[in-house]
């Protein structure tokens, strides 16, 4: 199994949920071993890495800052990226934060399947889990354990009549597990905090259009895309922190009312720790070697 990077560049706009400013995005296909790297334009193209180390501010977002130049609000965007398989891109953007279309990582995913997938030669590389990762905070806790594949199993709990508590397993097999499964859950938030958020600088680019809002005894606006939705987009969530760790992962996660600080900080615990994680090339993955063999047999019958 090789790199990936896309084929052609593709570009978008909207608006930053919390800065509520207008900003333009580009992807465009990047080098062997790039990874993922934000640009931002408007700083003479001042490079940052989706890496762990860069994550400053966890303000109902994840946002990434190196040398007081910041991308805000990056997890949808690095989700799809993680979820779509994509290894190696350059993301362009004018502003501090990326634009966060319908709440959702599906006009991300629309754009990079239009943008198309380029195979590349370096062989691809995972960051394997070798022994259990824990982060508590309270009731709020996270662990990740060694598992060949990737898999989230998440829970919610709110004291609201709409959600109460939620679980959702999921592993993520290929690109359209994400697409299907994770992509369409939109943000959520509550009616009740809107003015508090806003008095705060936040939340200032939303509305019914990019966030699901609920009120006391409904939703807002009209109908969820699933029962779920709102655990579905917390896994949204953690696919796109996780992806801080530079590789895509082999590991089970299970959260528990988790949120950006639990994920990152599990992240961090990682990180530091270079006995629980390996990173490997494809090629020394039995698994995936046979998951590659069944889909060469596949197409040569197609």
């Amino acid at each position: 199994m090789r790199q990936i990077t896309i084929k052609k560049s593709v570009k978008t706009s909207g608006i930053g949920l919390h800065s509520g400013k207008k900003v333009n995005l580009e992807f465009h296909p990047a080098p062997e071993n790039t990874g993922i790297v934000f640009r931002r334009v408007d700083k003479n193209h001042f490079p940052i890495k989706a890496d762990i180390s860069y994550v400053s501010k966890l303000a109902y977002a994840t946002n990434l800052t190196k040398d007081k130049v910041s991308i805000a609000t990056t997890e949808h965007l690095l989700a799809t990226l993680r979820g779509l398989g994509i290894d190696n891109i350059y993301v362009d953007i004018d502003a501090e934060e990326t634009p966060i279309m319908d709440g959702s990582a599906s006009a991300f995913v629309y754009l990079l399947k239009e943008a198309g997938i380029k195979k590349q030669r370096a062989e691809k590389k995972y960051l394997r889990i070798k022994k259990p990762k824990h982060y508590l905070n309270g009731d709020r806790r996270i662990s990740i354990y060694p598992y060949d594949g990737f898999k989230i199993t998440y829970t919610i709990e709110f004291d609201h009549p709409l959600i109460r508590r939620q679980t959702r397993t999921l592993e993520l097999k290929s690109d359209d597990d994400f697409e299907n499964e994770v992509s369409p859950a939109r943000t959520f938030g509550f009616l009740k905090d809107v003015e508090m958020l806003r008095k705060n600088g936040l939340a200032l680019g939303g509305s019914l259009e990019n966030a699901i809002v609920i009120d006391s005894d409904k939703i807002l606006n009209g109908h969820l895309r699933f029962s779920d939705e709102f655990v579905r987009h917390k896994i949204l969530d953690v696919i796109g922190d996780l992806a801080l760790l530079g590789y895509p992962i082999l590991g089970h996660v299970v959260a528990y009312k988790a949120g950006h600080e639990i994920h990152t900080s599990l992240a961090r615990e990682i990180k530091k720790d270079p006995e629980s994680y390996e990173i490997v090339n494809a090629g020394e993955l039995d698994f995936i070697a046979k998951e590659d063999k069944a889909i060469q047999v596949a197409e040569e019958l197609a």
